[in-house]
């Protein structure tokens, strides 16, 4: 038997944790479940603004915190967001790819530059931070945890008033990538899971939320609720920490049980 304790499993304390699109919303919330059991904390982000303030906000919470403002969409600035991380820090024991986008287009209008712009950060930025991380800190170290959030948009096709093609078809893709890695990378000690949230307030959905309302949103769940500012935290700890040791090519719904009534 274990003499482990189990508060000892979810301990990061002297962990590296570098959080993509981790100035506001989804990605903030999982730097402070990070930071919060003892994580040190890179969040990336576009905007210097955003990350000045999410990282006071964390610092102020107690949580060791930096920023580096990059586009992850753009291979040079994600590879360099690595190397800065690993000169300024050391190591990346933990990689939340968060950065993300969305298009609402009719199908059949959708711009092709828009199509490319949810695709290059929702798909293909996930493809190089997870490479450049695995590459020059994981793979080499037998050890890595790669959290990708992806979303229930990615378990089902659309209903007609959504037309977020693109978004829909890069969250799909984000399912598969993580199984994939999974599979390739799970021999060096690497996991690869990912978040699949439903919906949750964030500058993405406000438009969304407002459209469509967000009482009628909260009904299409059986917990008759859209997630808050704790509803990830907990199942990040669990991908990130030794808690998690034995998962790996999951995909977790956080979304009040809406995928298991609508067969996502």
């Amino acid at each position: 038997m274990s003499n482990t304790k189990v508060q000892e499993l979810f301990d990061l304390s002297g962990q590296v944790a570098l959080v993509t699109g981790g100035s506001r919303g989804l990605g903030l919330q999982i730097a402070e479940a990070l930071g919060e059991a003892g994580a040190k904390i890179m969040l990336s982000s576009r905007k210097a603004s955003d990350l000045e303030e999410a990282v006071a906000h964390l610092q102020a919470r107690g949580i060791d915190a930096r920023w580096i403002a990059a586009d992850a969409a753009d291979e040079a600035q994600a590879r360099g967001v690595v190397t800065q991380t690993l000169e300024r820090l050391g190591q990346i024991d933990i990689l939340v790819n968060n950065a993300g986008a969305t298009w609402g287009a009719p199908a059949e209008d959708h711009p092709v530059e828009a199509w490319d712009k949810v695709m290059n950060l929702n798909i293909r930025s996930l493809f190089v931070m997870s490479q450049e991380v695995g590459k020059r800190s994981m793979i080499p170290r037998r050890y890595g945890r790669i959290i990708n959030v992806a979303s229930i948009a990615g378990l089902a096709g659309n209903t007609p008033a959504m037309k977020t093609l693109a978004y829909n078809t890069s969250k799909g893709a984000a399912v598969n990538f993580t199984r994939a890695l999974a599979g390739e990378w799970g021999p060096y000690g690497i996991t690869v899971n990912a978040l699949a949230p439903g919906f949750f307030p964030s500058k993405m959905t406000k438009g969304l939320l407002a459209a469509l309302g967000e009482e009628n949103m909260a009904a299409k769940a059986p917990l008759n609720r859209i997630g808050d500012d704790e509803d990830l935290k907990g199942a990040a700890l669990l991908f990130a920490s030794r808690a998690g040791k034995h998962i790996t090519g999951q995909i977790l719904a956080v979304d009040g049980g809406v995928s298991a009534i609508h067969g996502a």
